[in-house]
């Protein structure tokens, strides 16, 4: 059987968003608040390249994976319109390249510039994080954004990881869709593990069983869906290109790619982005300890920044912060005593302590986008109306789709699980281990009753061989790296990228003032210009660079519902200020920021 048949034929596990555990419902309802679907209701035709020839793959209402056969090399189809997609056979397992094949899904965003043109500047690699994430969608979303900022001569490139999207075989604990719904249904999805007296016990126990079915389902796979893997998938994409080194921009889960990548392969590296900088021997070491150093930085800049906006801007307004802060633990106490009861026109629930405490740390990630929004909901709760708050959060509901060439893969939820759990050092499956973890990182920030889902989801976990590259994680570079950290990120503290930077010399930490989670968080148009700097001369930004944004949460454009005149007013007030490049970049920079399309790390 030839390679791509062999990949061709790797079983596609068709499944649905569903939370399994704490960690994994709060992967999924930090999607919801900018999640939309490109790949639904598009009637065209995909047009592949090999070469100078042209063949064309019938698409029925949205284009489809399963019809693009994976190759050895890069058979680029047109796809979603305006962009082309590949499928990059690759080895399942690098140790026996001979062996059993994985199919990479790849969407690009073609540059202006054709290859072998002297304008032209190669493809720029995207990771938006997780692990989990899928760069294909983010791709779909974002790439004329970012090309907007980068300039016309690179093709944005997005992947899905091997085990994730569209890439197979796609990583899935359960057999079919409804089973892992009824699985979650039965459990329940705590996402805060102490909101209830046996929420950390039932949330061990549970992890306990997934860890099972993942391995008694696809033995044959898990083993090789992991970070090391998937940065050798990295090289295997950049020679598919007819190169040697990699351009690449990773955010959150993305920069431990990238540090592996720096670290494995340091003289394949043209320009390297790693933002939003993850404490990576923290990560391998299963601990996410280091993670929530910074939380309380951006809790309170929403505190401040809705003061500053006053109350025609921000109606949870209150006379100070200190109260604005003393408000909102009142709610927590209401809704903790008494659940808000929501029916709407096409979803129902309770807004109740964990609900509430979600919704919270999802916006911490994007203030811009999020921080108005929530300071409405917040402000309808306190009257008594869940509705605004619970819509934030309101995962969509499930839907069996039992079409024979269903391509389901909204959810990354079994991959995520599977590779921290496999990166990581082995921890112990004892319930007595977990409570003496939660209680000491529960000292170090009260926001770890969410976090602490992400090590207990891997309590579960077998114990296999750790063969795979697990460090030291410095090198000399063959190009100095780009790190980027904001000032109040919740969950990649700036002490983690100026720590990462130091293992890499000629590097350089490039500081972003602001909160959030990656620079793509807020509009800041020195930052992008530094990151298109560095990708298009190779410059980087003097050390010590502190980059400020454009506005806060509640002043941004386009931030505040009902306020098309102050939004007018502030456009022109903002854009005397700017050349016309940094107009565009501001442009496309605020649009990000609103958008938001960075998987969480979790």
């Amino acid at each position: 059987m030839s390679t791509s048949a062999q990949a061709m034929s790797i079983s596609r596990r068709k499944f649905h968003a569903i939370a399994l555990s704490s960690f994994t419902f709060l992967v999924a309802s930090t999607l919801l608040l900018s999640h939309s679907k490109f790949s639904r209701g598009i009637d065209e035709l995909a047009v592949l390249f090999p070469g100078n020839e042209v063949a064309e793959v019938e698409v029925r209402n949205k284009f489809s994976w399963n019809a693009v056969e994976p190759s050895e090399t890069l058979e680029w189809h047109r796809c979603y319109m305006k962009f082309q997609c590949a499928r990059l056979v690759v080895p399942l397992n690098y140790s026996d390249p001979s062996g059993e094949k994985a199919a990479i899904a790849l969407t690009r965003l073609p540059s202006s510039s054709p290859p072998g043109s002297t304008e032209y500047r190669g493809p720029i690699l995207l990771n938006p994080g997780g692990p989990g994430g899928s760069g294909v969608s983010m791709v779909l979303r974002t790439a004329e954004l970012i090309s907007a900022v980068l300039g016309p001569q690179f093709d944005i490139l997005g992947f899905d990881p091997r085990g994730i999207g569209h890439s197979t075989p796609q990583v899935s604990f359960f057999e079919t869709a409804l089973e892992r719904q009824l699985w979650g249904s039965s459990q329940g999805s705590p996402g805060v593990v102490n909101a209830s007296t046996d929420g950390l016990a039932r949330a061990w126990a549970q992890s306990i069983i997934n860890g099972q079915l993942a391995w008694e389902r696809q033995p044959d796979v898990l083993g090789h869906i992991n970070t090391d893997q998937t940065v050798r998938d990295m090289l295997s994409i950049v020679k598919a290109h007819g190169r040697d080194k990699l351009l690449y921009w990773g955010f959150s889960y993305g920069s431990v790619l990238g540090t592996t990548f720096a670290s494995m392969f340091p003289n394949n590296i043209e320009r390297l982005i790693i933002d939003g900088v993850a404490d990576v021997e923290n990560y391998y070491q299963t601990l996410w300890s280091t993670n929530l150093i910074d939380t309380s930085k951006t809790m309170d800049y929403f505190f401040t920044s809705c003061h500053a906006a006053g109350p025609d801007i921000c109606p949870f307004y209150a006379p100070t912060p200190h109260l604005i802060k003393a408000n909102l633990t009142a709610l927590y106490a209401s809704v903790k005593a008494r659940p808000v009861p929501v029916r709407t026109a096409t979803s129902y629930g309770l807004v109740d302590y964990s609900h509430l405490r979600r919704t919270i740390f999802t916006a911490l990630y994007k203030p811009w986008a999020a921080y108005p929004v929530l300071a409405h909901a917040l402000a309808a709760l306190s009257q008594g109306d869940g509705a605004p708050l619970f819509a934030m959060n309101d995962p969509p509901k499930f839907q069996c789709d039992c079409a024979p060439d269903s391509e389901e893969t909204e959810f990354g939820g079994d991959a995520s699980t599977t590779i921290l759990c496999n990166d990581g050092d082995d921890i112990s499956g004892s319930f007595e281990d977990l409570e003496e973890y939660f209680e000491d990182v529960m000292r170090k920030s009260d926001w770890a009753e969410i976090w602490a889902g992400i090590r207990t989801s891997c309590v579960g976990w077998p114990h296999k061989p750790k063969t795979r590259f697990r460090g030291p994680f410095e090198a000399n570079t063959s190009f100095p790296l780009l790190v980027i950290g904001n000032t109040a990120d919740p969950v990649t503290p700036l002490w983690a990228a100026k720590k990462t930077a130091k293992g890499f010399p000629s590097s350089v930490v490039l500081t972003q003032d602001s909160p959030g989670h990656c620079s793509l968080s807020a509009p800041s148009v020195c930052t992008q210009t530094y990151i298109r700097d560095y990708f298009v001369n190779g410059t980087l930004p003097p050390p010590g660079t502190i980059c400020p944004v454009i506005g806060t949460p509640f002043t941004s454009l386009g931030s505040a519902p009902d306020s098309n005149d102050r939004q007018e007013v502030l456009s022109n007030t903002f854009s005397h200020r700017f050349s016309g490049d940094e107009q565009a970049i501001y442009d496309a920079a605020r649009k990000l920021s609103l958008q938001y399309d960075i998987r969480p790390l979790h």
